[in-house]
């Protein structure tokens, strides 16, 4: 299983629901993980809300800028989502400005990574049975 930085094609794309918003990736992705947390499944409308960081240097927006909207979740974090179609984007937070979280649904490819880990998984939904094997951790 390939859990961190993978070997793939140099450039990745990614794009909304109704097709708005159209991005590509451009440099390896960190380690994908599964968050629980009531916020994440609030945003996904699942069980969990799947992940993985980028460089900003290698997220390039190609379309779709105006129809971007970004929701403050939380005091250091922004939620980014299409304005049109509501599909999540990105997860933002400000202790890593040099990075962002790529919502792994929104790729059109596949990542090269497999998930790894499944975090805040104390708040996990009640009628959800994790049964993958992957570590789990209660907070992050």
């Amino acid at each position: 299983m390939t859990t961190a930085r993978a070997t793939r094609s140099p450039t990745l794309f990614g794009s909304c629901l109704c097709g708005a918003v159209r991005f590509e990736i451009r440099g390896p992705l960190g380690a994908m993980s599964h968050c629980h947390c009531a916020m994440c499944r609030k945003a996904h409308g699942a069980a969990f809300g799947t992940y993985s960081r980028v460089q900003r240097s290698d997220f390039v927006l190609l379309s779709g800028e105006t129809s971007i909207r970004a929701y403050r979740s939380s005091p250091a974090v922004t939620r980014t989502f299409c304005g049109t179609c509501g599909s999540t984007l990105q997860w933002i937070t400000d202790d890593r400005p040099d990075a962002l979280d790529v919502a792994i649904g929104t790729l059109d490819d596949d990542p090269g990574v497999r998930p790894s880990l499944h975090i805040f998984t104390a708040s996990k939904a009640p009628w959800f049975e994790i049964t993958d094997g992957l570590p789990q951790r209660a907070e992050r």
